[in-house]
């Protein structure tokens, strides 16, 4: 049980000391370290996961973190993997938290901050595209899409709006109406 729950925590600490950004950027390390990697969740998964963590109070790494573990190992696995993402934020935050400070008006600090932004954008339009290839599969998930994007992008709801909004819309294609999911059933 401890080597278990030692590989949950390293594996998230690893996720932790790599994701800049934010939660969002830590999508494409998950996809490589738990869905590759370890197979300890598949894509879909993965999306729900975010998709929850987006819409329940807390940071968005650190309940896909607490899902995953959960799910891995129960209640002491949710544990140790939410430990493990933020133990590496918070051992470095707490070193560099009075340099940054001291050198954050610096224009060569400023100029490297703009450059990781830029990167950490790519990363997450990378996991989007891998994310959207397995979840917009038919024309009823491409139209759910265009519709939440151009709500996301035209409103200012919160994520929870349009997570209910899909949910919902999930279950009227796929219940009522009858729509074949890709497996070709129904569910």
């Amino acid at each position: 049980m401890f080597k278990k729950l030692a590989e949950l925590f390293l594996t998230f600490a690893k996720v932790g000391v790599m994701t800049f950004g934010g939660g969002y950027a830590m999508l494409p390390i998950l996809q490589r370290e738990i869905v590759e990697s370890k197979g300890w969740a598949t894509e879909e998964e993965l999306a729900d996961y975010f998709a929850i963590g987006q819409c329940t109070p807390g940071v968005i790494a650190v309940n896909t973190a607490t899902f995953i573990g959960r799910k891995k190992d129960g209640i002491p696995g949710g544990v140790c993997a939410t430990l493990g993402v933020v133990f590496p934020s918070i051992v470095i935050i707490s070193l560099l938290a009075g340099v940054i400070t001291a050198f954050s008006e610096l224009a060569w600090v400023k100029n490297a901050f703009a450059g990781v932004r830029v990167c950490v954008c790519v990363l997450i339009g990378n996991a989007v595209w891998k994310l959207g290839k397995k979840s917009v599969v038919d024309p009823w998930t491409a139209a759910l899409f265009a519709l939440i994007a151009a709500g996301a992008i035209l409103t200012s709801w919160s994520p929870v709006v349009f997570v209910l909004f899909a949910a919902l819309c999930g279950v009227v294609l796929k219940v009522l109406l009858h729509v074949p999911g890709k497996d070709g059933a129904s569910k």
